[in-house]
């Protein structure tokens, strides 16, 4: 079944120009505008592999580009190249590619091409097997597909704007401070809990696939949930660290 969320944002895109911006509609330009905008929004729904990797591509190197990014000398780069060595070097096919920003947030995430970024915050805080179960977890989201819907949900937002400027007679195109607003939008994504589950499962189920001490992915959540609110953006959806850090310590003790 596909992700109805891209079908409601396409339709409250629409519902944005009714009563009130009828008057606004009197010209063939900005109907062919509101006409073009409501298609990128249905689209949204859509979007294909190519197109959610072109604009993960984008997103990706707007976030790099307003972000000071780890050089390949720097000791952050080199600790993560030496922790993530023995985990796959692709996502369902798609490469990886990590980098670290030089920032104190205690926060990491993923896009659907497979870009993955830590903060050397989050570094500081985790020693190198729990560093590895957050990225697991990350992994997760690319691999189990949350990422790709995350895009498909800040795609359609970005083109509900485009729909209420189109009835103002704006041209309906991404501009650079819409991919801008849209990269934001799939950074702060918020996951549901299924979905964060299915991530500390995949997490999980990989260490164990490659032989990796899993005691971190516990630790981690123990950590994440000492931490002071706000202090540590990462995880800050439902369900609470410590549920989730009681659950994978249950799948350890099982598993031995």
């Amino acid at each position: 079944m596909r992700n109805p969320i891209p079908y409601v944002a396409a339709v409250a895109a629409l519902g944005l120009v009714g009563c009130g911006g009828l008057e606004s509609l009197g010209s063939a330009d900005t109907l062919s505008n509101l006409a073009q905008a409501g298609g990128t929004a249905a689209k949204a729904a859509f979007l294909s592999d190519g197109e959610i990797k072109t604009l993960s591509d984008q997103s990706c190197a707007e976030s790099d580009s307003k972000s000071q990014v780890a050089d390949a000398k720097s000791p952050y780069t080199v600790r993560l190249n030496k922790v993530m060595e023995r985990m796959p070097a692709s996502i369902n096919g798609q490469p990886v590619n990590y980098k670290v920003y030089l920032a104190k947030d205690v926060n990491a995430w993923a896009m659907a091409n497979g870009c993955i970024r830590v903060y050397s915050g989050l570094m500081d805080t985790m020693s190198d097997d729990e560093l590895r179960g957050v990225l697991g977890h990350e992994e997760g989201h690319v691999a189990l597909g949350h990422s790709k819907k995350a895009m498909q949900v800040a795609y359609s937002a970005t083109a509900a704007r485009q729909v209420a400027g189109a009835a103002g007679g704006i041209a309906a195109t991404l501009s650079q401070s819409q991919l801008g607003d849209m990269t934001e939008k799939l950074i702060n994504a918020q996951f549901s809990q299924s979905q964060e589950s299915a991530a500390d499962d995949y997490a999980f189920d990989l260490l164990t696939r490659q032989k990796l001490p899993r005691e971190g992915l516990v630790t981690a959540f123990e950590k994440l949930a000492q931490a002071s609110p706000g202090q540590a953006s990462l995880f800050s959806s439902h369900p609470p660290s410590a549920e989730r850090a009681a659950r994978m310590r249950q799948r350890l003790t099982a598993a031995r």
